[in-house]
C-alpha cells in the first residue's frame, strides 16, 4: 500500500529531527538480514544510545534537505538503513560491527557522517576498534593525575631539600 503524501510528509519531518540531533549518522546496507536479525541489531543499537531507521530512499533525501549534513545521494542507492546515534561515534560502530561479525558480515557500512564531516567505511571500522569512550578518558585521567602527582613528588623533594639545607645551616650557626 502507497503511503499518502501527508504520510511522507510526517516522516520526514520527523526523520529531519533526528538527523539534526544527531552527531553520528552511518548509512547501511542491511540487504540479506532478517526482519529478526533488523530487531536484534536495533535492540543492541538501542542500549549504545543509538537507533537503527530503515527508511525510503526518496524520503531520507528529502529530511537531509536544509540541513548541515554533506550530501549523501550516492550513497542513497539500495537497501539502505540509518544509524543514528549521539555524541560517542565508537559505541554504535562497535555494536554495527560486531554484529556483522556473527551474521555474514551484513549489515555493510556505506558511509558515516562524524561531527558533519564525511567519513569511509573504513574509517567507521578504525572507530570500532577504539577502547570504549569511558575507557578512553579514563586512560587521559590518568595521564594527567600521573603528570600532577610527578609534580606534587618533585615539589615534595624540593621542600625536604631546602629544609635539610635550612637545618644544616641551623647546626652550622650554633657552632
Amino acid at each position: 500500500m502507497a503511503m499518502k503524501l501527508d504520510q511522507k510528509q510526517a516522516i520526514s519531518e520527523e526523520l529531519q529531527g533526528q538527523l539534526t540531533s544527531s552527531e553520528v549518522v552511518y548509512l547501511t546496507d542491511f540487504t540479506g538480514l532478517t526482519v529478526e536479525a533488523i530487531g536484534a541489531l536495533r535492540r543492541q543499537l538501542r542500549e549504545a544510545g543509538a537507533e537503527y531507521r530503515v527508511v525510503k530512499n526518496s524520503l531520507t533525501l528529502r529530511a537531509l534537505e536544509g540541513t548541515d549534513i554533506p550530501d549523501l545521494s550516492e550513497h542513497l542507492q539500495g537497501p539502505t538503513a540509518l544509524v543514528l546515534g549521539g555524541s560517542d561515534p565508537v559505541a554504535p560502530a562497535k555494536v554495527v560491527r560486531e554484529f556483522a561479525k556473527g551474521n555474514e558480515e551484513r549489515p555493510v557500512v556505506k558511509v558515516g557522517i562524524v561531527e558533519r564531516r564525511v567519513v569511509s567505511p573504513e574509517e567507521v571500522t578504525r572507530l570500532a576498534e577504539l577502547p570504549p569512550m569511558d575507557h578512553l578518558l579514563a586512560t587521559i585521567a590518568g595521564g594527567l593525575t600521573a603528570g600532577v602527582g610527578g609534580i606534587a613528588g618533585a615539589l615534595n623533594s624540593l621542600i625536604r631539600d631546602i629544609a635539610s639545607m635550612v637545618e644544616e645551616v641551623g647546626k652550622q650557626g650554633e657552632h
